[in-house]
């Protein structure tokens, strides 16, 4: 089985209005489709380009800004739900801050099929700016596994892609893709992120996408500058990429990255390959870890 995957240079953007911001979005879903693509992956903390659409001091207050950020929250999911029903694909949309009934603010990444918003994942690790400058949380420890007609993906944002635990689970449950949207502001940050992608790669015997935020928001001090480059990585093993590398775009220069994955090549590979990363690594990590965390099921 065969799957186009689009992964996005994605650079946050100054928008007049909401509508502004939705022709900006369909333009670049239309690009990404036109291209082949058939899983759309935008960055984490993508949708903060709309604090552009608050008054001044709410742009500057970084807090102050979240709870009002929720207000464009349900809209967004209507721009992407269509957006993926009309393209008849699977998109991945920028992370969004959501306020909680508790008061707590969860980082979620939401996916949307032709059906309409099909589920999300909640970031788990925080970063030392979400937890102690922005008062952004972690959330409880649930994944979300979205299983489709082609295979099955997981999500780990960003900073929960430099750990192992978390894409061991998803794979366990019969992930073959593992989608990585991150927003890092230095080289340091983007390749902490691409390393935990391709170590998870090789661990799991999976691919691994990355795709981050780039480019400068003045108007935003949360997402003021931004480095990153879009990539897919699978093992390095018989029938793939000698380097674990099988695509990526160049740093800073926004637009779409497009790979062709062949997923029965896993199968492969974690059967017959020339070390069995996917069957050891599920030994070890349920070995230490003890019982596996929960798994939540989403048809897309």
């Amino acid at each position: 089985m065969a799957l186009s995957v689009a992964s996005a240079n994605y650079p946050v953007t100054y928008h007049a209005s909401f509508e502004a911001w939705r022709t900006h979005t369909a333009g670049w879903v239309a690009q990404a489709v036109d291209r082949g693509g058939r899983l759309l992956l935008f960055p984490e903390y993508g949708a903060m380009e709309l604090t552009s659409l608050l008054p001044e001091a709410l742009q500057q207050d970084l807090r102050g800004q979240l709870p009002e950020l929720g207000r464009f929250y349900p809209d967004f999911c209507t721009v992407f739900a269509e957006l993926a029903r009309q393209h008849e694909v699977c998109i991945l949309a920028p992370s969004f801050p959501v306020v909680q009934p508790s008061g707590e603010i969860f980082n979620r990444a939401s996916v949307f099929t032709a059906q309409g918003l099909a589920g999300w994942q909640d970031k788990l690790m925080m970063t030392r700016f979400e937890a102690e400058q922005w008062g952004v949380h972690a959330a409880p420890p649930v994944f979300s596994l979205f299983e489709a007609d082609w295979g099955a993906f997981g999500l780990q944002i960003c900073y929960d892609v430099e750990f192992p635990l978390g894409s061991a689970v998803l794979c366990a449950a019969g992930a073959q893709v593992v989608l990585a949207p991150s927003c890092t502001e230095t080289l340091r940050g983007s390749t902490r992120v691409h390393v935990g992608a391709r170590a998870r790669a090789l661990e799991n015997q999976c691919y691994t996408v990355v795709s981050p935020l780039v480019g400068e928001a003045p108007w935003s001090p949360a997402v003021d500058v931004n480095y990153g480059f879009a990539a897919v990585y699978s093992s390095p093993d018989l029938g793939l990429p000698e380097e674990g590398v099988v695509a990526a775009r160049p740093a800073q220069q926004p637009g779409w990255l497009l790979a062709d994955l062949d997923l029965d090549r896993l199968d492969t590979v974690r059967r017959e390959g020339q070390v069995l990363n996917f069957r050891d690594n599920r030994t070890l990590t349920y070995g230490l870890a003890g019982k596996a965390p929960a798994v939540r099921r989403i048809r897309v």
